[in-house]
C-alpha cells in the first residue's frame, strides 16, 4: 500500500502564542496516539499536501528525532476564514491493536443493468472497517457485473476477509436507474403493446 513520509519536530512550546507563532512560519501542528504515548509535533504545511489532499488512503510514515511513527490519519482541522489546515491527528498503527478506517470503494466490472441502457449511480464512496495494520490495503474493491436494472448492492453484499465493516448492513452502495430515455421508451411501448390485441379485434369480427 502506497506511503508517504513526513518529516517533522517534536513540539516543545505549547498554547495558543505557540500555536500561532508555529503557522506564522507555515509549520502546522499535530499530533500522533494510539501508541504507548501521545506525541506533539510540528512539520511544514506543504508535507501535509500529500495526505490530506487526496481520496486515496495511505499510510504517512511520520520521522521525528531519529524515529519513525507508521500513522494513518484520523482528522483535521482548517481554519474558517482561508480554509489553511491548521491542525492533523494521527492514528499510530500497533500491529497487535486492531484499528478503524475509512477504506475507499472501487467498483469493478460492467453492470448488467448498464448494458441494457441503465445509468450506474455510486451512493457511497467507502467503508468504515476495522482490522489490524498489516490487513489495511488502499481500497475495497467491489464488483457490479450481475447489477442489474433498479438492483442495489447493499454493504451487507460486500464480503471482505480479515474486515469487520462497521456501516449499516442494508445501506445501498451501488444501484442501477432507469435512464429517463429508458422511461419515455418503456413509456410509448405501454400503449402500443395495449393497442395491438384492441386492432385484431374488428379484424376478427370481419372475417365471421
Amino acid at each position: 500500500m502506497k506511503s508517504i513520509t513526513i518529516e517533522g519536530q517534536l513540539r516543545t512550546g505549547f498554547g495558543k502564542s505557540a500555536t500561532r507563532q508555529l503557522r506564522s512560519q507555515e509549520l502546522v501542528p499535530g499530533v500522533i496516539y494510539g501508541g504507548s504515548q501521545e506525541i506533539n509535533f510540528h512539520a511544514p504545511a506543504a508535507a501535509f499536501k500529500k495526505l490530506v489532499y487526496t481520496p486515496s488512503f495511505q499510510i504517512a510514515e511520520v520521522k521525528l528525532d531519529g524515529k519513525t511513527y507508521r500513522t494513518i490519519m484520523k482528522d483535521l482541522q482548517f481554519d474558517k476564514v482561508d480554509d489553511k489546515l491548521i491542525h492533523v491527528d494521527l492514528l499510530e498503527l500497533v500491529e497487535d491493536k486492531k484499528v478503524i478506517a475509512d477504506i475507499p470503494l472501487k467498483f469493478v466490472g460492467v453492470s448488467k443493468g448498464v448494458k441494457d441502457g441503465g445509468k450506474l449511480v455510486t451512493k457511497m464512496k467507502s467503508l468504515k472497517i476495522k482490522t489490524y495494520p498489516k490487513y489495511l490495503k488502499a481500497q475495497i474493491e467491489v464488483s457490479i457485473d450481475n447489477l442489474e436494472l433498479n438492483g442495489n448492492i447493499r454493504v451487507e453484499d460486500v464480503k471482505e476477509e480479515h474486515y469487520e465493516i462497521l456501516n449499516s448492513p442494508r445501506i445501498p452502495i451501488a444501484s442501477v436507474v432507469l435512464t429517463r430515455q429508458l422511461k419515455q421508451e418503456e413509456a410509448t411501448a405501454a400503449p402500443a403493446a395495449g393497442a395491438a390485441p384492441a386492432a385484431a379485434a374488428p379484424a376478427a369480427a370481419a372475417k365471421k
